[in-house]
């Protein structure tokens, strides 16, 4: 299978501490894949510079996406292409209405073609909404703005199913959700990556994970990608912690971090 992205020894530093380290992962299209790892291991680091976040430092490696220089474009070029990032913390913007972020957010994406009007675009959204299990009041609604832990991960949500990234990027998009919203959110990542979409899953919880099955699970330890494998790695992390991948990034500094029934790297 074709890569759609790939990280090659990607190096980042941010405020003069090196984050990432010589991290390398491929995903290719239509999967799944879950990065774990301690609090300060690098994911949001990682999940920032890949949508093109300011204020980090990439000193080494590389980033392909969907064949382009992922490092060299812009955020909004890299939303055009395809990149979708759903944040740990969606930011409230009072003043600012959903539906209008959204229609503007929509058209922007889909520049050169004919802009969808209001009636028809509010039509899309009220049906996409139902799907979010989001009432119409908010689209009128500041955008977040008191919005709940769990509305704020269904808007985020509301935007995957707008947008349609070929890759989408989603840092904890479980946390603040009750169990249901975790299977209402899990559903609709099987449902676009049964469509073609691929994703790049940070999260700590093995219930999501036993949701949405991913093609592979990799663990970021030391600013390095430490271990990759199946669904046993999420497994042994929820009994032993993290504590003993200090051993295997050891280890894998040395070329020799391996896991019984390892799915590789991609």
């Amino acid at each position: 299978m074709d890569a759609l992205l790939s990280i090659k020894d990607l190096k980042v530093a941010n405020g003069g501490r090196q984050v990432l380290d010589g991290f390398s992962l491929t995903v290719g299209a239509g999967q799944i894949h879950v990065l774990m790892g301690p609090n300060g291991s690098g994911k949001t680091t990682l999940a920032s510079v890949l949508a093109g976040r300011e204020g980090y430092e990439v000193n080494g490696g590389s980033v392909t996406f969907n064949g382009a220089d992922l490092l060299v474009l812009l955020p909004e070029e890299r939303a055009r292409k395809g990149l979708f990032l759903g944040f740990q913390h969606p930011v409230e913007i009072p003043g600012l209405a959903n539906a209008t972020f959204l229609r503007e957010a929509y058209n922007t994406l889909h520049e050169g073609e004919d802009e969808l009007d209001a009636a028809d675009f509010l039509a899309m959204a009220r049906r996409l909404l139902q799907e979010v299990e989001l009432s119409d009041a908010f689209l009128s609604r500041g955008l977040n703005q008191g919005f709940s832990g769990g509305e704020k991960k269904r808007n985020e949500m509301l935007q995957l199913l707008l947008f349609k990234p070929r890759l989408a990027i989603l840092d904890e998009i479980d946390s603040g959700l009750d169990v249901d919203g975790l299977r209402l959110i899990a559903k609709l990542i099987v449902r676009r990556r049964n469509e073609g979409a691929s994703f790049l899953i940070i999260s700590h919880n093995p219930q999501l994970l036993r949701y949405v099955a991913p093609d592979a699970i990799h663990v970021l330890y030391g600013g390095r990608l430490v271990v990759s494998g199946g669904a046993d790695i999420a497994e042994t992390i929820a009994e032993r912690g993290y504590e003993w991948l200090g051993n295997a990034h050891d280890q894998e500094r040395q070329g020799a971090v391996a896991l019984a029934g390892s799915v590789g790297n991609g």
